[in-house]
């Protein structure tokens, strides 16, 4: 591998090198020289200083233009409450390139897939660009919108982060870093092999970190500084998340067990207890906090994305939130709240609005038989189980409770709610 994973890197810094020229010269810059050691210092600052003029951060919201894209990456990612941002890369049209591949299948060069690297090291699963669009299931009409609003010419070119709006936006400022220093010389650095199932996938290497400079100590000196504005300063003052006793303050009053509240907190699930649906608005009378503290904090996620074969993450709350409403209204079991759910991902009965996925959910759940049973249905099923199993019980006394249940669930199928029936069946016991 090794020959290959340096033939690659020779060829992506040789792309960079011609791209930085290229870029230089449409700007009337002085051309890089062949030799690194040859670099001006003066010169590179006054052609990063251009370049940070030419590519300004300015982010654009863009997530009401895809609010009727089919694409599944875009769906999943607004139900789940994230958000489309948009930057601007004027005179880049072109320029990023898309994946083509060698004779022996590696990735060419581009600087799309850089920019990517550099959003990734922000926690981003990655982004959206121009020149590989329309593509992921975003068409031609949302391409357009997207020029529309950002009032690009023919040579510009334009990239997409969809995530929680704090973390799209720093993506995108790595992504306009490093659109800059494109007119640079590529940065001495330390990269990952890409590596899939114990090797390289084709030799090629995304970004890590910095090379350590000469002046290297703790914190790291070699990362450049960043100099904050009074202004900025006062908007970070002003818009700092809240503390650990803040966040404990606001969980308090719900009625939480210590161990939630301590759960939550640790996990940085409490948003979802305040917002539930991801839109603003709080359980109705009928569902209390607690019971959805435990389901943000038990297996319930995982089993849906276990059962539709999707990632985790892919799995929205606001969907749980919604089968919790109405499994505490009476019309779902919990044996039936994870099948509905992930019958909803796959069917597209997700994402809609509060008053259609109950609906939706509440009518599945009879034509699939997970309504729960009346109570006297289940008493009259209980009484039945324990005429027949007397002399075991009399055997076993409030040991006999575990088998029959398991008998007593059987008779009563999916519509049988576990909880109700261990209630009524503690109590004839006792």
């Amino acid at each position: 591998w090794i020959p290959r994973i340096v033939r690659l890197e020779m060829a992506r810094q040789l792309h960079f090198y011609r791209l930085a020229n290229e870029l230089r010269s449409e700007a009337g810059l002085p051309p890089l020289p062949p030799n690194r050691d040859d670099d001006d210092a003066s010169i590179e600052a006054s052609v990063l200083e251009k370049a940070t003029s030419c590519l300004p951060f300015e982010p654009e919201d863009l997530t009401e233009i895809f609010a009727d894209s089919t694409s599944s990456m875009v769906e999943q990612g607004l139900a789940s409450g994230n958000r489309m941002l948009a930057v601007r890369l004027p005179g880049f049209a072109g320029r990023l390139g898309s994946k083509t591949l060698d004779d022996d299948g590696a990735q060419m060069p581009r600087l799309g897939r850089e920019l990517a690297g550099a959003a990734k090291l922000a926690g981003v699963a990655g982004i959206f660009h121009s020149d590989e669009l329309p593509a992921y299931g975003i068409e031609q009409e949302h391409v357009n919108r997207v020029r529309e609003n950002l009032s690009l010419t023919d040579a510009d070119a334009f990239v997409l982060c969809i995530a929680p709006e704090w973390q799209s936006h720093l993506a995108l400022e790595s992504v306009i870093e490093r659109a800059r220093v494109a007119h640079l010389r590529i940065q001495q650095e330390v990269r990952n092999v890409v590596v899939k199932r114990g090797a390289p996938e084709d030799g090629t290497t995304s970004p890590m970190r910095p090379l350590p400079g000469s002046a290297r100590m703790y914190p790291e000196t070699d990362i450049p500084v960043h100099a904050i504005e009074k202004p900025h300063w006062e908007y970070i003052l002003a818009h700092l998340p809240p503390t650990s006793e803040e966040r404990m303050g606001l969980l308090t009053p719900l009625g939480l067990s210590a161990n939630q509240i301590e759960a939550l907190l640790g996990s940085e699930l409490d948003d979802w207890i305040h917002d539930p649906f991801s839109n603003g608005k709080t359980f109705p009378e009928s569902t209390t906090p607690k019971s959805w503290a435990s389901l943000l904090l038990d297996r319930t996620r995982d089993d849906i994305a276990e059962l539709a074969t999707i990632d985790v993450q892919d799995v929205p709350w606001p969907l749980i939130a919604h089968a919790l409403v109405v499994r505490e209204e009476g019309s779902l079991t919990r044996e039936g709240l994870v099948p509905l759910c992930v019958k909803a991902l796959q069917q597209g009965a997700w994402p809609a609005d509060s008053d259609g996925i109950r609906a939706w959910l509440t009518v599945t759940a009879e034509h699939e038989g997970f309504k729960p049973a009346d109570s006297s249905t289940l008493e009259a099923v209980i009484d039945e189980v324990l005429a027949e199993k007397a002399d075991f019980i009399v055997e076993r006394g409030m040991g006999a409770m575990g088998p029959l249940m398991g008998v007593i669930l059987g008779k009563l199928g999916k519509g049988a709610d576990g909880k109700a029936v261990s209630a009524i069946l503690r109590e004839r016991l006792s």
